[in-house]
Formats: structure tokens, sequence, C-alpha cells
């Protein structure tokens, strides 16, 4: 599948011109900011990213809650305030809706950092847990008009995780370990349900060459 596959489809939700909601799906690593991004500078003021991990828990919560060190599993998560986003948004009855952005630069989600006018046709949204199908995450595939699922090389997607950790502050060997523990277990319960997915994009390369001309 090629870059202008993909730009051509996510183009082709917003052709009846009421709101649409695309989700971008994957394991940790596997390139999701990286797309929904790309995809909405292609489309330009038709899109706007709205990232699932705005709905990070904080850190002083998840400090209290004994979560810390799994940061970024399902039950680290406001889910239930993740679906109430996208009904606000689907909906697109309000001048503009804010939602939430995580800083990696400070491990914390930021409250009312993306505006979302009502004339703006595509949210794309990403994350790892658009597809689950346990509540209160199995809400959220109904609420998306289109789902894509990044089936990214496992050895590849491991190397960029790394490196994003390292670049966010871990040692090299903390890296490792967060990414071979933690993640990789998230990134199981992420396969095992793909399949929910309406489209499956193999071979997705974390990092994209300049021109996004992957996937091949």
């Amino acid at each position: 599948m090629r870059w202008e596959d993909l730009v051509a489809r996510a183009a082709g939700l917003v052709s009846g011109g009421a709101r649409r909601l695309l989700g971008i799906c994957g394991p940790p690593g596997a390139g999701k900011s990286t797309l929904a991004c790309a995809l909405a500078g292609a489309l330009g003021r038709r899109a706007v990213v709205v990232p699932m991990d705005g709905f990070h828990l904080a850190q002083a919560e998840l400090r209290q809650l004994g979560r810390e060190d799994r940061k970024g599993a399902p039950d680290t998560f406001d889910p239930a305030g993740y679906v109430a986003l996208l009904r606000r948004l689907r909906a697109a009855t309000e001048p503009v809706v804010y939602a939430p952005r995580f800083h990696r630069e400070i491990e914390e989600p930021i409250a009312g950092a993306v505006p979302v006018p009502r004339a703006v046709p595509l949210v794309i949204t990403e994350g790892n847990y658009l597809l689950l199908d346990e509540p209160p995450w199995d809400e959220i595939r109904p609420l998306l008009d289109d789902v894509w699922y990044l089936d990214a090389d496992d050895d590849r997607r491991l190397a960029a995780l790394i490196r994003r950790h390292e670049k966010y502050g871990r040692s090299p060997a903390e890296a490792r370990r967060f990414a071979l523990g933690s993640d990789q277990r998230n990134a199981e319960r992420v396969i095992a349900v793909r399949d929910r997915a309406g489209l499956l994009i193999p071979g997705w390369a974390p990092v994209p060459p300049h021109g996004f001309t992957n996937p091949a």
C-alpha cells in the first residue's frame, strides 16, 4: 500500500461533509503519531490530530495508585474521559472542543491543548487501545468511522521505542528494560485485537523515510 493510497482513503472519509473520526492503532513504537501527523499535514485544514495519550493519568495519581512503573498500560489511562471526548467530537455541535495533549518532556497530560473547531471534517485519533474489546474501551470502536492498524516490523518498532525512551531521559539499560517489559506486555494486548481494524497496514516503518513513501 502506497502513501498516496492512505491519503486518498483518509480524504474519502470527509467527502460527505459531515464530521468523521479516523483511528490509528498499533503497539507502542509502531509509528502511530508519525502517521497521524503526516496525514493531517497532507489534508491541511480538513483534519486535526487528537491523541489518546492526552488521557494518561497524571504522574502523582499513578504514584498514588502504585502504577508508575508500568505507565502506558490500559489502567494508567482515563478511558471514560476519552470516550466522552470522542462523543463530543463526533457530535460536532460545539463551536470548538478542546482536547488534552500528552507532553513527553514533562511526562504529563496538558488539558485544553488541542482545539478542534466544528468546521474541521476529520478528526484523526491515535493510540494503543482503540480496538480493545473490554469495558469501557470497547465503547471506542463504534465511535470511529475507520481504524487503521500499523503492523510494524517488531525489530524496528522496538529499536524506535528504545530510542524514544532514551530521548526522554531514560538510560540505555532502563530504556531497554521498559521496552521489553511493560511496553511489550502492552503490545501483546494490542496485537491480540488487531483483527478488529478496518485496515491492516503491513510492513509500516516506525520512522518512515522523507516523503512518507512507506508502507511499501
